[in-house]
């Protein structure tokens, strides 16, 4: 007689861990992922660092015109049931790219790799469309290929001079507002009027060494643990003498 296998529910072997954001996104916790619990020799954390997540930007801010932007967070520590996460990059939703090209303009894009303050090698793609100028009659707006080598020079400026100020957590808050893109516009305007200049894709293609006094100061946390204060020889006071033991 052939015994049967009972089949065991693998979600049972599974716990629940709860992704946060740093501490620069207006909501902190994402929502949760799912490990294998630890046992012998493997360990749960070692299967969720270094994970990749992908968030929307309008569930980060709580603002729905930023529907268009993904984020992407990676796990780098673990501490109880939290996994605190840092910025991975940044891309468009597919379906706002295509919204943006349209017929009878011109398509400008650019990439530069640039090194933040604090060590990150970023590579920042920049996207712009030309756009009629004020009372135009023609058609289109095509811009010529000598106009279009300027203004990429342009683009690599302003990337270059945006991102190479600053670290990895002030140049998140500058993609937000879309600082980059806003200068870009403006310094172009002697060239060619353009409209639609985003930095459409940021990717971390080098991490400096991981330090978690860093990554806890990002979650607003400290890695000194402050403890209980230790009775200096000001404080110390001599017992008194006993008659009798």
């Amino acid at each position: 007689m052939r015994m049967l296998s009972l089949s065991v529910d693998p979600f049972l072997r599974k716990d629940w861990y709860d992704i946060k954001a740093p501490s620069f996104f207006d909501v902190r916790t994402v929502g949760k992922t799912l490990v294998n619990r630890t046992q012998g020799l493997k360990n749960a954390n070692d299967f969720l660092k270094n994970r990749v997540l992908e968030v929307n930007l309008a569930d980060l801010s709580n603002n729905q015109e930023d529907g268009f932007r993904k984020i992407k967070l990676q796990i780098q520590e673990v501490q109880g049931k939290n996994c605190l996460t840092n910025f991975y990059g940044m891309d468009f939703t597919s379906d706002k790219l295509r919204s943006l090209v349209k017929k009878w303009q011109s398509l400008i894009e650019a990439h530069l790799d640039v090194k933040t303050t604090d060590g990150y090698l970023v590579r920042v793609f920049t996207i712009a469309f030309t756009k009629r100028r004020q009372n135009q009659v023609k058609k289109t707006t095509y811009a010529t290929s000598a106009q279009v080598r300027q203004i990429r020079k342009k683009m690599f400026e302003i990337i270059s001079r945006e991102a190479s100020s600053c670290d990895l957590k002030e140049l998140v808050q500058k993609l937000m507002p879309e600082v980059i893109g806003k200068a870009i516009e403006k310094h172009s305007q002697g060239i060619y009027p353009l409209q639609n200049c985003f930095v459409r894709k940021v990717k971390i293609l080098k991490a400096p060494k991981f330090d978690l006094g860093k990554l806890l100061e990002l979650h607003g946390e400290t890695a000194a643990d402050s403890g209980k204060t230790v009775p200096g020889s000001k404080d110390f006071k001599e017992p008194a003498i006993l008659d009798s033991v």
